[in-house]
C-alpha cells in the first residue's frame, strides 16, 4: 500500500498511453477535450495533485499541460487554476431481494378417574430455564452504508441555502419526470470527468435509489419481451428480487479469479454487473471480459446493467473506469449518493442509451420522484466542488479504517486470507473450511452485525462457495472503530 491515490483536488480518469508518458498524459487530455467529456471552462487538478494521482513526476503533468496550452486546449493564467479552453468541441458520435406452519396439536380428551381408584399425584413441574435473549448489535460490519455522522452536513446547508435562494419558480413545481435539468447536467459534467462516462443530460434519467432504478428497468425489459437478465453469482439478494418481481428470472454467471465470467452468455436479456468492483468479492472485471460482455451485447442487442456503487472509493489503484464508456448504446450506467454521501437522501442515476429513455421516463409515470430541493442541492455540491471535497476526504478516512482493520488481521490472525481491500468499502475475510456459520453465530453474541459470503451466494449458483466473512467498513463512526476491531478478532478461528 505504498501509493496513495486519495490526495487533495479533483478527481480525473485518465489513462496516460503510449511510448512516453508525458506524451501519454498530453493525448489522453487532448481527447478528454477534444471529445467533450472534458467540457469547456472546467478547472483541472492542479499538477502537484494529478501527479500523485497518476503515480507520476509533477514536472510531466505541468510539462503536459503546458503543451496543451500551446495548442489552445487549456488555458493558464498566473495565481489562477488550469482550465479546459472555451472552444468549439465536436461532441462524441453515439453509437447507435417459507416458514412451516406448525400443525395444530390435538386436544387431549379428559380421562375418567375409574371407581375406587384414587388418582395419582400430579407429576412436579420444573420451571424451564429463561431463555436467553440475542444481544441486540452493538456494532454494525454489513457492507452497504457509509458511515453517516461523517455526513458533511455545515457543507450540505450552504449549498442547500445557494441552491434554493438561485432557483426559479417553476423548480417547485411537478418538473420533468426525468429530474431536475441543473441536477442532471452537473451529473454529465461529474461522471465524464470522474468516471470516464459518455454521459449527456438528456439521457440521465434520476430515481429514487438504486432498487428503483433496477425496478424501473425491470419492468421495460418486461415489456420489450425479456424473460432472463443473466446475474454474478454473488451479490446482494434484493437487486435480484427486484427482477423477479417484474417478472424475470435471474441466472447467475460463472466466477472465478478474473471476477463474473461472461461466456456462458447466451440470448438473456440483459446483465447485472459490478465490474468496478464486484461485490461482494471485492475484484474488478478482467478486461478482457470487459470486452467480452461488450462483445455480447452488440452481437445480440442484450443490455449491460453496469452497478457502479462505490466507484469513487479506491486506495492502492487508479480508478477502474466505467465500462458504459466501451459502449453506450447498449450500457445502462447506475449510481448513487448512497455511498458517497448517504442513503437517505434516495437519489440515485441512469444513464440511458438514447433508445431507452422515453420507455424509462414513461415506467416512471411521467412525474419526478425525487425531492426537487434535494437535487438542486445536490447539483451545486457537485458543481461547487464541494462533492469532491468530501469524497476525497471520505476516501482518506475509509482508507485509514481499512488499514486499521488488516493491521489487526495480521497481528491477531495472521493465518486468515484478506482480500478485495484496494477499492470500496468492504473486504472479504477467508476462513477455514466448515467455520463460517459458527464465526457468523459467535460474532452475534460479541454485539457485531455481519454477514457471511453465503448470504450474498445466488441459490442457483453451481460454485461451491468458500467460506468468508464480508466485512464492511463503513458504517461505525471513527471513535467507534478500535472496539469494532477487538470484537471481531476476538470471534475468529
Amino acid at each position: 500500500m505504498a501509493k496513495h491515490w486519495a490526495t487533495l483536488g479533483i478527481d480525473l480518469h485518465l489513462e496516460p498511453a503510449g511510448p512516453g508518458l508525458r506524451r501519454g498524459l498530453t493525448d489522453a487530455l487532448r481527447d478528454a477535450v477534444r471529445s467533450g467529456r472534458l467540457a469547456p471552462g472546467t478547472r483541472l487538478p492542479s499538477s502537484r495533485s494529478l501527479a500523485v494521482d497518476l503515480g507520476i513526476a509533477r514536472n510531466t503533468v505541468a510539462e503536459a499541460y503546458a503543451d496543451l496550452v500551446a495548442e489552445g486546449w487549456l488555458t493558464a493564467r498566473q495565481g489562477s487554476a488550469t482550465r479546459v479552453a472555451d472552444r468549439t468541441v465536436i461532441p462524441p458520435i453515439a453509437t447507435a431481494e417459507p416458514g412451516r406452519t406448525a400443525q395444530p396439536q390435538a386436544t387431549a380428551q379428559p380421562r375418567t378417574t375409574p371407581p375406587h381408584r384414587v388418582p395419582a399425584p400430579a407429576p412436579t413441574r420444573v420451571p424451564a430455564p429463561p431463555r436467553r435473549e440475542r444481544p441486540r448489535p452493538v456494532y454494525d460490519l454489513v457492507p452497504g452504508t457509509p458511515d453517516l455522522s461523517a455526513f458533511p452536513r455545515i457543507e450540505w446547508l450552504k449549498a442547500a441555502r445557494r441552491a434554493f435562494l438561485a432557483a426559479p419558480h417553476q423548480a417547485l413545481g411537478y418538473g420533468d419526470p426525468r429530474g431536475r435539468p441543473e441536477l442532471r447536467a452537473a451529473l454529465a459534467g461529474y461522471l465524464s470527468r470522474a468516471r470516464g462516462v459518455r454521459a449527456d443530460p438528456e439521457r440521465i434519467v434520476l430515481c429514487a435509489g438504486f432498487t428503483h432504478g433496477l425496478h424501473l428497468l425491470g419492468r421495460v425489459l418486461r415489456a420489450r419481451g425479456a424473460d432472463t437478465v443473466a446475474v454474478e453469482s454473488y451479490g446482494l439478494p434484493p437487486h435480484w428480487k427486484q427482477l423477479t418481481a417484474a417478472g424475470l428470472s435471474t441466472t447467475p454467471l460463472p466466477f472465478d479469479e478474473l471476477g463474473t465470467d461472461p461466456a456462458a452468455l447466451t440470448h438473456e436479456g440483459a446483465v447485472l454487473l459490478t465490474p468496478a468492483h464486484q461485490f461482494p468479492m471485492g475484484v474488478p472485471l478482467h478486461r478482457d471480459r470487459r470486452a467480452t460482455v461488450v462483445d455480447w451485447a452488440r452481437r445480440t442487442g442484450g443490455l449491460v446493467l453496469e452497478d457502479d456503487y462505490d466507484g469513487e472509493f479506491r486506495y492502492d489503484r487508479q480508478p477502474v473506469g466505467a465500462l458504459q464508456g466501451l459502449d453506450p448504446d447498449h450500457v445502462v450506467y447506475l449510481g448513487t449518493a448512497s455511498k458517497s454521501l448517504a442513503p437517505g437522501l434516495r437519489l440515485a442515476w441512469m444513464v440511458l442509451p438514447p433508445a431507452l429513455v422515453e420507455e424509462v421516463t414513461a415506467a416512471k409515470g411521467g412525474v419526478d420522484t425525487c425531492g426537487a430541493l434535494d437535487q438542486l442541492t445536490l447539483a451545486e455540491f457537485l458543481t461547487s466542488g464541494a462533492y469532491d471535497r468530501h469524497v476525497r476526504a471520505a476516501r482518506l478516512r475509509y482508507r485509514r479504517r481499512r488499514d486499521a482493520l488488516v493491521r489487526a488481521l495480521a497481528a491477531q490472525a495472521p493465518h486468515l486470507e484478506v482480500t478485495g481491500i484496494a477499492a470500496g468499502l468492504h473486504v472479504l475475510l477467508r476462513l477455514p473450511p466448515g467455520t463460517e456459520q459458527s464465526v457468523v453465530q459467535a460474532a452475534t453474541w460479541q454485539g457485531l452485525a455481519l454477514h457471511g459470503l453465503t448470504f450474498f451466494r445466488h441459490e442457483a449458483a453451481t460454485t461451491e462457495p468458500p467460506d468468508a466473512l464480508v466485512v464492511g467498513y463503513g458504517t461505525p463512526a471513527d471513535h467507534a472503530w478500535a472496539g469494532v476491531l477487538e470484537a471481531l478478532c476476538r470471534v475468529l478461528p
